[in-house]
């Protein structure tokens, strides 16, 4: 594999972030379409020997979370790079536009029902991050959350999301949950053509719809929204990482790395059985060997 480190594509807790300064395509990391899918399976297979070590040793959890445009490749990289996991192990959640019980309870309510239990991997495709994003994008949605006036005020809303987020990343750090955030960074030109090829294929048009081009519209809102969330919540326990997603396949493969990187500085070990176990599981064998 081209030698590339995660670390570029890291966002710096506290710096500014500018999204026009970061790549949306790359150097391919692979050479011919094969070795791409060879190099994807390569960090399947040690994310999966790392899941079932996650499981075992029952410590730890990870939640990762996917934010992008419409057409980023959020879905396809949660399916590839997840493919060798077990599913026993690993759970994915689509946030989609709130219920009216969702809007009775704070932003943040819905998202921590669903985080993973110790020994398993969440996925968040989509999060409670919406709530800085396309709520920023559009103000009117806080109406229906029916908050008090002086905490809708937009001065301040946005800063204290931030904090709430990051305030909940930190809690579940603490508690042996460890959150990496993806952010697939996708030009405006590579999310046309992917639009037209979903309208000019006819198995891809349901992926498609006019709500899809509204939200094209903001594109230029969008980009702000997430460059001022992107500088407020990355940190050094839950940091985001700004993907180049305009090559699918070279997306996928950092996202395997950052994940096996991750899972591999935990430092797991399979649980060391107590001699009374031991010498159980040798009454067994003699059972088993006679």
């Amino acid at each position: 594999m081209k030698s590339v480190s995660t670390e570029d594509f890291r966002v710096r807790p506290g710096k500014r972030v500018s999204l026009d300064k970061w790549a949306t395509a790359i150097q391919p990391l692979y050479k011919s379409k094969e070795e791409g899918e060879r190099l994807l399976a390569e960090q399947v297979g040690k994310l999966s020997g790392l899941q079932n070590l996650l499981y075992a040793s029952n410590e730890h959890s990870l939640l990762l979370i996917f934010q992008a445009m419409d057409a980023a490749g959020k879905d396809s990289a949660i399916k590839r790079v997840m493919s060798g996991v077990n599913p026993q192990g690993c759970q994915v959640f689509s946030f989609q536009h709130p219920s009216a019980e969702e809007l009775d309870h704070d932003f943040l309510w819905k998202a921590t029902g669903r985080l993973p239990e110790r020994g398993r991997i969440g996925i968040f495709n989509r999060s409670y991050y919406e709530e800085v994003l396309i709520v920023r994008v559009h103000p009117e949605i806080l109406q229906g959350q029916s908050l008090p006036d002086e905490l809708a005020n937009d001065k301040t809303i946005w800063k204290d999301r931030y904090a709430s987020m990051v305030n909940l990343e930190d809690h579940l750090h603490r508690n042996g949950t460890r959150v990496v955030k993806f952010f697939l960074h996708m030009s405006k030109d590579e999310q046309r053509k992917r639009f037209l090829k979903r309208i000019d294929q006819p198995e891809k048009n349901w992926k498609f719809g006019s709500a899809d081009m509204e939200v094209r519209q903001y594109w230029k809102q969008y980009m702000k929204a997430y460059e001022a969330c992107l500088a407020a919540t990355s940190t050094k326990t839950a940091p985001w990482y700004v993907v180049p997603a305009d090559d699918k396949t070279n997306a996928q493969i950092l996202i395997s790395r950052v994940v096996v990187e991750t899972l591999a500085s935990l430092k797991m070990s399979y649980p060391e059985p107590t001699p009374e176990r031991r010498a159980e599981l040798q009454a067994i064998r003699t059972l088993l060997t006679k």
